[in-house]
């Protein structure tokens, strides 16, 4: 029987036995061979041609396995694509955020990452991926942070030792200032829609809810005695399927606005025209619920019709409103929380512009403490002379 060789770490010279005489490896290949068991019984080995080389990956290696940082040298040949569509699977996401990510990562990142082992993925392919794309600034850093993401719970698996979208330079995203539509744009938008639709601009230019929490009120939800609105759910739209109720989007984003009397009254007006679906939803489309598709067709074609800037979105209504609160000198706190923020950083990055400037309130306060007393120094200074 051939007797088991002992498994151990170490450093040994290929090219000379024990007691110093040439072995058979003598002069072939590279001279010094680093050995390690790693935790789970297996043996790797890695040649070097010096021995301060060999002794040094050793050492990392072995401290590596102590403080429990060690990862598999095979561990990370699977490939990009097939991690993170694993890695999609487990995540706890909303329907509409899963959809999101599976969209980036298949029309951007796999295209250029997909095939690609974990390991082999260096910072110069990432940053060299990241320039080729042709989008705009914001959207890359939203698709380089769904793959930095991905990569970090490679290292969590033991898959990979460092991320590579560390230290990536990425565009840099200018934020346009917000001009909020006239009253005047509002109406011819709101008039060029079928008039189905048209209340539906009514409530966002006067509440400021986001698009899908439009399409998904419900009757249930609306107090017109009281004056007021329940958000907390919206509808949502995924392709290849019929739009579904789903939570807002943000836990923020659950709140009670209070309804203008315009608003009340085209609502009343609305229902009292167009009956609601089986859901009780508002607002339909040919009696049915309406997706973001069928009614973005309409949408643009009625800002064509009333001639709006291209591109001008529905999420402009929302703007609108919160222009309208802030002109008629609504705190940040309040606008934060009618719009449903996260936070009132949030806000203010979006609108801080549309507050009114505060240079004449500042001298107004100043002179209204020290004017007596300064007009007490000159008179003081005028007797002294």
């Amino acid at each position: 029987m051939t007797p088991r060789r002992n498994r151990r770490s170490g450093v040994e010279d290929r090219w000379r036995r024990v007691d110093g005489t040439p072995a058979a490896a003598d002069g072939k290949g590279k001279r010094w061979r680093a050995r390690y068991v790693d935790p789970d019984g297996k043996e790797h080995a890695r040649g070097f041609a010096r021995k301060t080389d060999a002794q040094r990956w050793l050492d990392e290696v072995t401290a590596a396995v102590v403080t429990g940082q060690y990862v598999d040298p095979k561990a990370g040949q699977v490939m990009f694509r097939d991690y993170a569509e694993r890695w999609r699977e487990i995540q706890v996401q909303r329907p509409s955020s899963r959809a999101h990510v599976e969209t980036m990562l298949r029309r951007h990142a796999y295209p250029t990452l997909g095939d690609k082992p974990l390991s082999s993925i260096l910072p110069s392919d990432i940053q060299a991926w990241i320039k080729s794309l042709e989008l705009a600034p914001a959207t890359v850093g939203v698709i380089h942070g769904i793959v930095s993401t991905i990569m970090k719970a490679a290292i969590r698996d033991r898959r990979i030792v460092a991320n590579p979208c560390d230290g990536t330079k990425l565009p840099k995203v200018q934020r346009q200032q917000i001009v909020p539509l006239t009253t005047e744009q509002v109406s011819a938008v709101r008039n060029a829609l079928p008039a189905e639709l048209r209340a539906l601009v009514t409530l966002a230019a006067g509440t400021g809810m986001r698009q899908g929490e439009c399409f998904g009120l419900t009757v249930d939800r609306v107090r017109f005695l009281e004056r007021s609105a329940t958000v907390d759910r919206q509808l949502v739209t995924l392709q290849g399927q019929e739009p579904t109720f789903g939570p807002p989007k943000t836990q923020a984003s659950n709140r009670i606005i209070p309804l203008p009397q315009v608003v009340v009254a085209e609502l009343a007006a609305h229902l009292a025209a167009f009956p609601t679906d089986p859901d009780g939803l508002v607002f339909t489309l040919a009696g049915k619920s309406i997706t973001r598709q069928a009614f973005g067709h309409k949408w643009r074609a009625a800002v064509k019709t009333a001639g709006l800037p291209t591109g001008t979105g529905f999420h402009a209504l929302r703007h609108y409103y919160a222009s309208l609160l802030i002109r008629h000198g609504e705190s940040v706190k309040t606008v934060q929380v009618r719009l449903g923020h996260a936070s009132a950083v949030e806000t203010l990055d979006t609108y801080s512009h549309l507050w009114p400037d505060s240079d004449d309130r500042t001298r107004d306060a100043i002179d209204s403490v020290l004017g007596s007393t300064a007009d007490g120094l000159r008179t003081e200074t005028g007797s002294a002379t």
